[in-house]
């Protein structure tokens, strides 16, 4: 037969050493590669014999075949599926040289970035020179189904390769790697070895349909071995649910998760139409210890017609769903070059948005069903759920669906926005809530006395997100959103003239004392005012409507950012006997100058009510230790 030797061109000689080089992370892969084109091979050749039953094609027994040759250093991976014909090696094993690789290869170098680099590989399929990678030859031996003629394919990856027809090829294609020297030190991807073999099939081809063997290698014995399956063909979310048990799914999930407990719930999603995929999703029933760490690895395993092709793919869950493990499968998708790198296209945003709000009207379902369960799932992941009121405005509604908060309303009870809403009294305009670090800190808070004394309900939040969530949200259904600590408070409903005209006495009796006060203490606060919100406490601090909370201030300037310090509002209760006499005082006195550290302690008492610190704590220890010395 004529052999024809066909010369790369000198940019298909830079782009094949770059495809070596460069683009792949981990060598292993060039087995997954083949093994997947051998998998597409099987299937073409099904579809074909479907089509055209007078194919002469044997379909009796489909499979995919791993060969190791230890002597001889080779590794080749045969399939019996639709094979090639002459033309079609040329136009697909030779891809990487035909016209358009001295643009692409202009394109790459012109890329800005990595990413864009990535991008241009994406739209060039050359998985099947990954074997370069890992070996010094690749021999293709080849015929298409229905042909009496095969095909053989040779190149070193350098300057040339060849094509050559043959008489005694078997259906199908096999890839022969003469692989490199071996690397005394590295013995881990030594791929003459049986174990290595096996790893790399179970790590990326366990569910591909059709049974992947290998040949063992023959002992003293003179009977030929028998094959070795090597994958479990085994895809659960492949199956229907009948044919899948509890257990099953259990110990898929702690297969991927790595958690030896089982999930709360497992999710089944079927995408039929245009862009066919399928997902298997599980809510674990307990929080990982890092789930807040900038390290966590998040995202789900994902599959391309059951070939694994990466663990944590981020791009199919938003970061407020991380804590959800599982397996999508895609029928097809836009891979890079390695299959490594997802592109960016409008297939990965439409499963985003479906399995994001799949796993939404679960946990609605969760909380309607079972409050146990849910009861277990708030605790462990109420907080980064949370997370999505403030990035996910698409879905912010089916998260305040799902979301509750603890409330003065009952101790072990949380509330939902809902329930809150039913429950407001007549009048209510607005729903209160109130942040801190602990629900004990904040029920005693002095922002809380007007609330507690009428009988209004308040939220009580204390995860570092619900600073945040609560100005994304701003209302829910028409009620507005509105902190306890934040702004004038006015809870007497209809106005009463008797009360207004209280007010207005005692507005002008304590003016005086009202703006000397804002003078001595003008560093730290910005007002003096009286207090509609305290009944019990003399004293406390509120922000502005507007203006940033201090535990705010706080999360801002430990990510990095520059927020100017905020001063905020000083509220005096004029019913209280110390602000009574401070304000005697300052009636009688002409010279004030002894009531300023009252006027320092106040606010400082204040301050320490609501759980902040004083801004000189030694100063505050020396009056505090002088006034207590003085009324001994």
């Amino acid at each position: 037969m004529t052999t024809e030797t066909l010369e790369f061109q000198v940019e298909a000689r830079q782009l094949l050493q770059l495809m070596i080089h460069s683009v792949y992370s981990n060598k292993d892969v060039f087995l997954r590669e083949l093994v997947s084109n051998a998998s597409d091979a099987l299937d073409k050749l099904r579809l074909e014999k479907l089509r055209d039953d007078s194919l002469d094609a044997d379909v009796s027994d489909l499979h995919i075949e791993i060969d190791v040759d230890k002597d001889a250093r080779t590794l080749t991976v045969r399939d019996n599926g639709i094979g090639m014909s002459y033309d079609e090696v040329g136009q697909l094993i030779g891809t990487i040289a035909n016209s358009g690789t001295a643009t692409f290869l202009k394109e790459l170098r012109e890329a800005q970035d990595a990413a864009d680099a990535e991008g241009l590989i994406g739209q060039f399929g050359v998985g099947f020179y990954s074997g370069f990678m890992v070996a010094d030859e690749v021999t293709l031996v080849t015929r298409r189904a229905g042909e009496s003629q095969g095909t053989r394919w040779t190149s070193r990856g350098e300057s040339t390769y060849t094509l050559e027809k043959v008489d005694d090829a078997p259906q199908g294609t096999s890839v022969t790697l003469h692989l490199k020297p071996a690397d005394p030190e590295n013995q881990l991807h030594d791929y003459t070895s049986p174990w290595t073999i096996k790893q790399i099939v179970k790590r990326y081809s366990d569910f591909i349909t059709w049974p992947i063997r290998m040949v063992p290698e023959k002992g003293d014995s003179e009977d030929a071995p028998e094959p070795e399956t090597l994958n479990s063909m085994k895809a659960l979310w492949a199956r229907s649910r009948d044919e899948v048990s509890d257990d099953e799914y259990h110990e898929l999930y702690k297969h991927i998760s790595h958690d030896w407990r089982e999930p709360l719930e497992t999710i089944r999603l079927q995408a039929e139409g245009t862009f066919e995929y399928q997902a298997l999703l599980f809510v674990p029933s307990h929080a990982p210890h890092d789930l807040f760490t900038r390290d966590f690895k998040r995202g789900v395993q994902l599959y391309v017609k059951r070939v694994f092709i990466m663990d944590d793919c981020e791009a199919l869950l938003p970061p407020y769903l991380r804590f959800v493990k599982g397996v999508v499968d895609a029928q097809d998708l836009s891979l890079n070059v390695s299959r490594e790198i997802l592109q960016q296209d409008r297939h990965i945003r439409m499963m985003q948005r479906r399995l994001t709000k799949k796993v939404l009207s679960t946990i609605k379902e969760i909380k309607t069903k079972d409050a146990d369960r849910y009861a277990t799932f708030w605790r462990e992941f109420g907080t980064v759920l949370k997370e999505g009121l403030v990035t996910d405005s698409e879905n912010r509604d089916a998260i305040l669906a799902v979301a509750s908060f603890a409330t003065t309303h009952a101790e072990d009870e949380p509330t939902t926005l809902a329930q809150y809403v039913e429950r407001m009294k007549d009048g209510q305009d607005d729903i209160y809530y109130i942040t801190g670090e602990s629900r004990q800190s904040i029920e005693n808070s002095p922002h809380m006395e007007a609330f507690r004394d009428k009988g209004i309900e308040v939220l009580l939040l204390t995860d570092a997100v619900d600073e945040v969530w609560v100005d994304a949200v701003g209302e829910y259904e028409g009620k507005k959103l509105r902190s306890v600590a934040k702004g004038e408070i006015d809870l007497d409903g209809e106005k009463d003239e008797k009360a207004e005209g209280e007010r207005e006495k005692q507005a002008e009796d304590y003016a005086g004392l009202l703006g000397w006060m804002r003078e001595q203490l003008e560093e730290d606060i910005k007002e003096v005012r009286l207090s509609s919100r305290l009944t019990v406490s003399p004293a406390c601090v509120v922000s502005d409507a507007h203006d940033l909370t201090p535990a705010l201030e706080n999360m801002y300037r430990a990510m990095g950012q520059e927020v100017p310090r905020t001063k905020r509002i000083l509220e005096l209760n004029p019913g209280h006997p110390l602000v009574k006499n401070l304000n005697q005082a300052y009636k009688e006195r002409e010279d004030r100058s002894g009531l300023v550290e009252s006027a320092e302690l106040l606010h400082t008492l204040a301050v320490l009510a609501e759980g902040g610190q004083p801004k000189d704590p030694a100063r505050f220890v020396k009056l505090v230790a002088d006034r207590l010395e003085r009324t001994l």
